[in-house]
């Protein structure tokens, strides 16, 4: 299963288009750090694509999404033979792609011009590289190449120092500090300079964009020179102590033990069908599940868990999380963690609440500290959900505490907390002088929610209450003329002109068709709003069936998410992005199950493909894999704090979830054919199943589910309590 994944899945990408923007990551699963080869360093943060035949080095990468850009970067790139220069461009040299080995835990690179076979498994928080150099009686070198101030020393078989490059940090001079063992002692360390390579006799080099050259002992034999690389932010202490955690250790030991971690985590799901390129497509989607947040934690000599605050610039204690925006993971990845992750669900929870701590709002996008990016405090998904599957439930409180200073005290800056604060309290939704103002208001009246579940659990029904009233806000924006949400201004006019293609100014990448309907608590109150059951149907269905058209507008250029939705043809349901995730799902508020499994099937045999082009859109930090991996299950979390998964449509004959309590959850799908896209019958543990979710208990008691699958849709009539959660009944 580990070795069939191919980590170049979904990278054939650039600014104008994305198959999935994600990189072929090496490491193990939530590492601090990750490698991959770099094939173009000055094009950017699209540094790798999958059909360059470049190779100018392995690449430590932190970069969560090219959107993002990358921070604390550097390429050890090997060489043979004399080196006049040290830019990239003079010394790096030829792959064959085809027959490179891209894996999880493994890469494995065949330089054709230097003769050197480059090698490397990873660990969490650094990796262990092997260099065979088959050109004899050439010298045998290796290039440390970085952005930024830079500091090394060079003890012979060991090299320490720091590098500081960032896309963004609340400490500016942010450093990632280096140990390096190396198996054989450098007996050179150049720089060019003049046009010429020179000797450093300095035992410390400071550097700004270092190229350094290291070179070994020439030697008559094929000779292998191992790396151990360890990273850092803490100290250069402590990044010698993660080094001495790792030395002693063979590079096929290190390589085991990287493939034993992702084995445990891709095994917690067993797929089986006879269309086996479907059952190598959910792998590499849980391969991808399992990447992000990454660890920023270390552990100190004492051994527990610290980490370094850039705000306060000081190490503190307790485990931290970064790189993850929760406007995009919240909808999928920590929900499939509830199910088979929970010890490391509470943990991550534990590092938001610390960066909380730190900066006196919870998180919205890390990377590694608060970026702000994206509308909403969508965190408050993921608390309310751990908060009702009984997940850190002890930290509910603080988390309550949290939640509300959130939603009632603006930080006065732009990265923390909510946008618009006062202006929502005071109208009831967010003014469209703020930007993506729609965006903001549904997002906020559904945190509003999710306070009222937290408070809920904590028996707090005075804060439930109030808080679940304040959730029905989204309404003060409703149209029912276009079926849509519409920005208002202060004064309550809605935005007139109205062009409901029109993407950007009042939403979030995408238009009203995509940014309408993420009410996720309380659809039967939209549908009342829009007038009923009827007019609500055929709102989403024109939705659906509306050719893919777009108008640039806010951006005024077309934007990577127009040009994939046009490209796909789903009507408006842009899945290329995260306001469409739950879209299909819909047509379960009006009783068309049928309808929503038609879409499903099609979505998944249609928008993802396994290879270089894998991805519909952007892939978003696990996120749209954990999309694929739920909904190829039957199921699929819409109203996060509710406890209940929207029933689907599986795509395989038989699903095994080792769940985090011990117990298995089998699906099993029954005349599991392509053109077989309903089902007639569904089995909760061996009772016919009517209502059109299941609920975390059921899974999580170690459920047995059947769907029987059909030609033709049933007709079927579901009442209201067989439908999926709404706050309005």
């Amino acid at each position: 299963m580990l070795t069939t994944i191919d980590t170049r899945h979904g990278t054939a990408n650039q600014h104008s288009y994305s198959n999935g923007n994600t990189l072929p990551y090496t490491g193990v699963p939530f590492g601090m750090n990750y490698f991959c080869v770099q094939t173009n360093g000055d094009n950017g943060s699209w540094w790798f694509h999958p059909e360059d035949r470049v190779f100018q080095g392995f690449r430590l990468t932190h970069q969560p999404s090219p959107w993002m850009g990358d921070f604390s970067h550097l390429v050890i790139a090997p060489v043979s033979g004399a080196v006049s220069k040290t830019e990239s461009y003079f010394n790096q040299g030829s792959f064959r792609p085809e027959e490179a080995t891209f894996q999880p835990h493994y890469l494995n690179i065949y330089s054709e011009r230097h003769r050197i076979l480059s090698e490397l498994t990873g660990f969490t928080y650094g990796g262990h590289l092997k260099f065979t150099y088959e050109r004899k009686n050439e010298v045998p070198g290796f290039f440390v190449r970085s952005k930024g101030p830079a500091e090394f020393k060079n003890e012979g078989d060991l090299i320490t120092g720091f590098i500081s490059n960032y896309a963004g940090s609340e400490d500016k001079d942010l450093k990632m500090y280096l140990a390096i063992s190396l198996s054989e002692s450098i007996t050179s360390c150049q720089i060019e300079k003049n046009e010429r390579m020179i000797s450093l006799d300095k035992e410390t080099i400071q550097l700004t964009d270092p190229d350094i050259y290291f070179s070994f002992e020439t030697s008559s034999q094929k000779k292998v020179v191992e790396l151990t690389l360890a990273t850092s932010f803490i100290s250069p202490e402590q990044a010698l102590l993660n080094l001495k955690r790792e030395q002693g250790i063979s590079f096929e030991e290190h390589k085991e033990k990287a493939a034993n971690k992702w084995v445990s985590y891709l095994n917690r799901i067993e797929v089986e069908s006879k269309n086996k390129e479907q059952v190598a497509l959910f792998y590499q989607m849980m391969y991808r599940s399992f990447l992000f947040p990454q660890t920023w934690h270390e552990i100190n000599e004492q051994e527990e868990k610290v980490h370094y605050d850039t705000l306060s610039k000081s190490v503190k204690p307790g485990p931290y999380y970064t790189n993850n925006g929760f406007w995009d993971t919240c909808r999928t990845i920590y929900p499939l963690y509830s199910l088979i992750a929970t010890k490391e669900y509470e943990d991550m929870l534990e590092g938001f609440y610390n960066a909380y701590q730190n900066s006196g709002y919870l998180p919205k996008w890390l990377s590694p500290d608060e970026r702000g990016l994206m509308p909403g405090t969508l965190i408050d998904a993921v608390i309310a959900d751990a908060a009702v599957k009984g997940i850190k439930s002890e930290k509910m409180p603080q988390f309550l505490e949290a939640m509300i200073k959130a939603a009632t005290t603006n930080s006065g800056k732009d990265n923390y907390g909510r946008q618009g604060t006062e202006d929502y309290l005071k109208y009831g939704y967010v003014p469209s002088n703020y930007h993506e103002s729609v965006n903001h208001t549904q997002d906020y009246a559904y945190s509003d929610f999710c306070i009222s579940r937290v408070a809920d659990v904590l028996n707090d029904k005075k804060t439930q209450e109030e808080y679940e009233k304040q959730s029905l806000n989204y309404r003060n924006l409703v149209d029912t003329e276009f079926g849509v949400l519409r920005a208002k201004d202060a004064d309550g006019t809605p935005k007139t002109p109205f062009n409901p293609y029109a993407w950007g100014r009042d939403y979030a990448e995408g238009s009203a068709y995509q940014n309408s309907f993420a009410t996720f608590h309380d659809y039967q109150g939209l549908i009342k709003v829009h007038g009923g059951k009827e007019k609500f149907t055929e709102i989403i269905t024109n939705l659906c069936n509306t050719y893919p058209i777009f108008d640039v507008d806010g951006y005024g250029f077309e934007i990577h998410e127009m040009s994939e939705m046009a490209a796909i043809d789903f009507g408006q349901i842009a899945i290329s992005n995260q306001p469409s995730f739950h879209l299909p799902h819909l047509f379960n508020y009006v009783g068309q199950l049928s309808t929503t499994q038609h879409i499903l099937k099609e979505l998944m045999t249609r928008a993802f493909e396994l290879g270089y082009r894998g991805y519909p859109g952007d892939e978003d930090n696990g996120s749209m894999s954990a999309w694929f991996v739920l909904n190829s299950m039957g199921i699929y979390p819409i109203t996060l704090g509710s406890g209940e998964y929207s029933i689907g449509i599986p795509l395989f004959d038989k699903v095994t979830v080792h769940l985090a309590n011990g117990k298995d959850l089998t699906i099993e799908t029954n005349n599991n054919v392509p053109q077989y896209h309903y089902s007639k019958e569904i089995r909760l543990n061996e009772e016919v199943h009517q209502d059109l979710f299941f609920t975390h208990k059921d899974l999580m008691g170690g459920a047995h589910i059947e769907f029987d699958l059909c030609l033709v849709p049933p007709t079927t009539t579901y009442t209201d309590s067989q439908l999926p959660y709404s706050l309005t009944k």
